[in-house]
């Protein structure tokens, strides 16, 4: 008897009395399934026992008995999912935390309806990882939350499907940020993420300073966010860039509360400070705000602070943009270095703590993580003082700052951090993660299996068996606590999300046996007659994947915040009329003094790729990418076309959604590798006294040019030729951090001013960034 024939002769589902929401989410969903009269009760215990027709869901948090009364032993030390069943319908879906029966229903629902029951007496297994939190979650939070029709819902579900257990859910209600500005000046766009919590309530201190109704609206749709996760059985929490900088009218008010300068003097255009927090009225502030925030929603369970960037800063920290600097408080300038970096370590680790003490005062559940990258100038004395609730996501612990410490899988001359090429973790990352927990803290490490930092801004890239490798070295070393970064593929629009399910996977069965189950994967879009070609695809795709080279920010938001894709790769951009580049440099990440509108090598002071690795770089990837993609696009087609032709309408359309977004990728990398070959030759061109090289140089560049202006056009007809979203798109119009509808018509400007300019003459101004209005 299959669990679907058991099934029938449920007559009623229980869930506990006092239990969560996600209980009652389960229940309705599988009487909705059942599709047979089944009614839905509250039980008035959590030790209900079996009982005829009748099926318990429930999450058996400890020290519950129910696993027991149902005959069930959990695996010790882990959480875990359960379902037992017997013929007459009666049994019991268990899991040891709300956050994961979601996950486990779905995993009966899609997985084991048809399975014989005697092999389900019982169904038990242990997670891989206890936590599994979102971070930076482009489309739900971030700047991509302009996406356009995106079902939220929908969207917080697959997160529960998957086995994820913490989402993060500020975000502000409107695409931009109340931060005021000054004419000409970028900055306040960056107020736009990680919104901090003095965009969501105030405190005495502040009130007033932001209108009710801006403070309502984004409170509401964080509270919308945080019921859509408790519905699922996953605990809400923030991302915020704190101390942020406040509005000058709150230092008119406290003079006395001016702490650090915490902008950055090349993009912003004002100075801009946060609070000093050695003063306490500052700390009560924060207090405040944390307890009136939990007060409004009080299942938050964490909250994630970022800082030293984005307008935020520690007082006195060596990584502000302006240097060590803060208030009157904390310490005496002139003071040794190491003295100084260690009253700003304690500084931060005191803030921590107050954040982490107000939110548990109102949720014991409460938990304070940060990054440790931007304190490299503390780290040596901050460390030590982290644990007891405040803990610490990373992509590894052994670095300090933002070195980048792990080779790429394929070019062991190149580092690798942050992306999903970081697919491997030094057993020594045990050490450190095991320090912090023997003083009660977690360490959550990175993950990427979606678009940010990999393919941004594309959607539904496949990559499974790196994906595969990043989690099996975590469980390797026994880390139980994951932090995915930037957020799922949306199931509405990428309904072919293979990475995603990679994930979930493993997430039931940490021992799997990952050729097998991305055949399984592929047997479930295409078939079996299929799975092999579709494997076969993905196979020749990631193959592509680990083969490019890393072309720093452009590989992750660098390509959209800098328009790489819109804009003209020419010999000499200037030569372009100004008012003919506005089109694309009023809406990239920049000030207008910026060297990147001239050099596509080099961002404010940042020297992004060098000369030298971006030779290497093209030159690799014309020999190692082009060939298995091409391949991999080819075979898709194909595929697609002998299935239309057969009438087999599933499977000719996931081909045809995988060729469209490798076509998609092709294009991304294509201009990537342009990109390369400009900064390389148009750099070489201005060094070199020798009239052979820069005739090669000018060569190079006229074959770019060809190249993209080709690429471009291909991209215009993916664009109106696809029958699917292959690419973030703004549904309010274009913002510096997603395109807009109007990427086709930007692409045909760029066609039309290459073809006007690219033959001039190469040429950098090496002073561009000194040039005045006017």
């Amino acid at each position: 008897m299959t669990l679907r024939e058991a099934l029938r002769g449920t007559r009623h589902i229980f869930v506990p009395g006092d239990g969560h929401p996600v209980e009652a989410t389960v229940a309705a969903e599988l009487a909705a399934a059942l599709d047979q009269a089944v009614a839905v009760r509250r039980a008035g215990s959590r030790g209900t026992r079996n009982a005829r027709n009748v099926f318990l869901v429930a999450a058996a948090e400890p020290p519950s008995r129910l696993p027991a009364a149902f005959g069930l032993r959990p695996p010790a030390g882990k959480e875990w999912v359960a379902l037992h069943v017997e013929s007459d319908g009666s049994g019991v879906l268990l899991s040891s935390r709300p956050s994961f029966l979601y996950a486990a229903f779905t995993a009966m629902a899609e997985e084991l309806m048809d399975v014989d029951i005697s092999r389900l007496r019982p169904w038990v297994r242990a997670m891989s990882f206890a936590v599994e939190k979102s971070t930076f979650d482009l489309v739900l939070t971030q700047y991509a939350r302009t996406i356009r029709p995106f079902d939220r819902e929908k969207y917080v579900r697959e997160y529960a499907r998957l086995g994820f257990t913490h989402v993060e859910v500020n975000a502000l209600a409107g695409p931009f940020p109340a931060e005021p500005g000054v004419p000409g000046e970028f900055y306040p766009d960056f107020y736009t993420y990680a919104p901090a919590l003095d965009q969501f309530v105030d405190s005495r201190f502040n009130r007033g300073l932001y209108p009710r109704e801006y403070l309502q609206a984004n409170l509401d749709r964080l509270k919308a966010n945080a019921g859509l996760a408790l519905k699922y059985g996953l605990a809400p929490g923030l991302l915020c860039f704190e101390p942020r900088s406040m509005p000058e009218a709150f230092f008119q008010k406290f003079p006395t509360l001016r702490g650090p300068r915490v902008d950055h003097p090349f993009r912003s255009f004002k100075p801009r400070y946060a609070l000093t927090l050695a003063h306490p009225a500052a700390r009560a502030h924060y207090a405040e705000l944390v307890a009136n925030l939990l007060r409004e929603v009080p299942w938050l369970e964490f909250l994630d602070v970022w800082s030293n960037d984005s307008g935020s800063g520690f007082e006195h920290t060596k990584s502000l943009y302006v240097g060590r600097n803060g208030g009157p408080y904390l310490i005496r300038e002139w003071k040794d270095d190491d003295e100084i970096a260690r009253v700003a370590a304690e500084n931060i680790a005191r803030f921590l703590r107050l954040l982490r003490e107000a939110g548990a005062a109102l949720n014991p559940r409460f938990r304070v993580i940060t990054r440790l990258e931007s304190f490299y100038g503390e780290r040596r004395h901050l460390w030590p003082l982290l644990g007891n609730g405040v803990d610490v996501e990373a992509n590894s612990l052994l670095t300090s700052g933002w070195e980048l410490n792990y080779a790429h899988p394929v070019y062991k001359d190149v580092r690798v951090l942050n992306a999903a090429v970081h697919n491997t973790l030094s057993p020594k990352e045990k050490a450190a993660a095991r320090e912090l927990a023997a003083r009660g803290g977690r360490s959550y490490f990175y993950h990427f299996f979606a678009s940010h930092a990999n393919h941004e801004p594309l959607l539904g890239i496949p990559f499974p068996w790196l994906t595969w490798e990043k989690l099996a070295a975590s469980a390797r070393l026994g880390l139980e606590n994951l932090a995915h970064m930037g957020g799922l593929h949306p199931p509405d629009k990428v309904p072919c999300a293979v990475n995603q399910e990679v994930f979930r996977a493993f997430q039931f069965d940490a021992r799997l046996d990952i050729d097998d189950t991305v055949s399984g994967i592929a047997r479930n879009y295409v078939g079996a007659g299929r799975a092999a070609a579709l494997v076969r695809v993905w196979r020749l795709a990631e193959r592509a994947i680990r083969h490019f080279v890393p072309m720093s920010l452009y590989s992750g938001f660098g390509t959209v915040w800098n328009r790489l894709l819109v804009r003209p790769l020419v010999p000499d951009i200037e030569r372009i009329p100004e008012e003919e580049r506005t089109y694309y440099e009023n809406i990239m990440v920049s000030p207008v003094h910026n060297p990147n509108k001239v050099d596509l090598g080099k961002d404010v002071l940042f020297e992004l790729i060098t000369k030298d690795y971006a030779r290497k770089a093209f030159r690799r990837i014309d020999r190692r990418v082009w060939g298995p993609l091409g391949s991999a696009i080819a075979l898709a087609e194909r595929e697609r076309d002998r299935a239309a032709g057969r009438g087999e309408e599933k499977p000719a359309g996931v081909f045809a959604d995988q060729a469209a977004r490798l076509r998609a990728l092709r294009g991304l990398y294509e201009t990537l590798r342009n990109a390369g070959v400009w900064i390389y030759a148009v750099r070489e061109f201005q060094e070199t006294k020798s009239p052979r090289r820069r005739a090669e140089c000018r060569a190079l560049l006229r074959e770019m040019a060809e190249r993209e202006i080709r690429n471009a056009r291909e991209m215009i007809r993916l664009w109106h030729e696809a029958p699917l979203e292959w690419m973030m798109v703004s549904d309010f119009g274009e913002t510096p951090f997603i395109h807009g509808r109007n990427f086709p018509a930007l692409l045909e400007k760029k066609i039309a001013l290459m073809e006007r300019h690219r033959n001039d003459r190469p040429r950098i101004d090496p002073d561009y960034m000194f040039r005045l209005d006017g």
